[in-house]
């Protein structure tokens, strides 16, 4: 099966927030209004029940004019994604799709991934069990990893009217990003392709219209060296070592019965 990524690119979006509406509408999440600012931008950042959020910037051009500059703010489904090192308890992994998925059932809300990730993108939400009592769990963009597996595009490419959203194979995906990259340099010579290379490119790869920080994103993102070793080395390590000890245990307790049982067998004997 070939990699398929997604490609955002920043110069089509017209801001008309119809990704945010299908992001909404395919994974039921619940509305989250907030109070006007004196910004036109609906959503100031992603929540655990707002997983996609269109970012105004409004930059002044060259000849003195204005312009906004937009982007499809979401999940970037590193490919090596801080979230998924930070979890103590594996509950975040990668799927067939590539896509950075949380496991609700391992989740118990310790907050790791909120702290560690990358972008800022994971959030903890809060639930009630049915004695009343709170309890959190990480959410985030799935990618539509569900839409995936059948088939289907994720709801926001399939809602974008400007073709500013697109689902394609990784190798068709790079060459339309080197293309328009190509092609926007004139009017954008700040263009880039963000693909972040720290965390060993994201499935979400930008063609943005000027330098990352511009649009609230970090340069040169990488997964600390500590959370490497606990997560590729330290955590297996110790699970193998518990492991160890526990067969070890085990196995003393099952010789301490068998000697106690021969020791009560020779007594019979006597």
């Amino acid at each position: 099966m070939a990699d398929y990524i997604k490609f955002v690119d920043v110069t089509k979006c017209d801001g008309c927030r119809a990704c945010m509406v299908a992001c909404k509408n395919w994974n039921d999440l619940p509305a989250e209004p907030e109070d006007f600012n004196g910004s036109i931008q609906s959503h100031m950042d992603l929540t655990a029940n707002t997983w996609n959020v269109i970012t105004f910037n409004e930059q002044e051009t060259s000849d003195g004019n204005f312009e906004w500059l937009f982007r499809h703010m979401s999940c970037l489904h590193c490919n090596q994604a801080a979230c998924e090192k930070a979890c103590p308890e594996s509950a975040i992994s990668y799927t067939k799709f590539n896509s950075v998925v949380i496991d609700p059932e391992k989740c118990v809300g310790c907050g790791y991934c909120v702290q560690n990730c990358s972008f800022g993108v994971v959030q903890l939400a809060t639930y009630k069990d049915k004695n009343g009592s709170e309890y959190r769990k990480a959410q985030k963009c799935t990618l539509c990893t569900d839409r995936l597996e059948q088939g289907l595009q994720p709801a926001c490419v399939v809602a974008c009217h400007t073709d500013c959203l697109i689902y394609e194979e990784k190798e068709l995906v790079l060459a339309e990003a080197n293309k328009r990259l190509s092609e926007v340099k004139e009017r954008f010579p700040n263009a880039n392709i963000y693909n972040p290379q720290g965390i060993e490119g994201t499935n979400t790869i930008y063609l943005l219209a000027d330098k990352p920080s511009v649009y609230g994103l970090p340069e040169n993102p990488k997964v600390a060296l500590s959370q490497v070793v606990w997560k590729d080395y330290a955590q297996p390590l110790g699970k193998m070592m518990l492991g160890a000890t526990t067969m070890a245990v085990i196995g003393a307790a099952i010789s301490n019965a068998v000697r106690k049982d021969r020791s009560e067998g020779d007594h019979d004997h006597e």
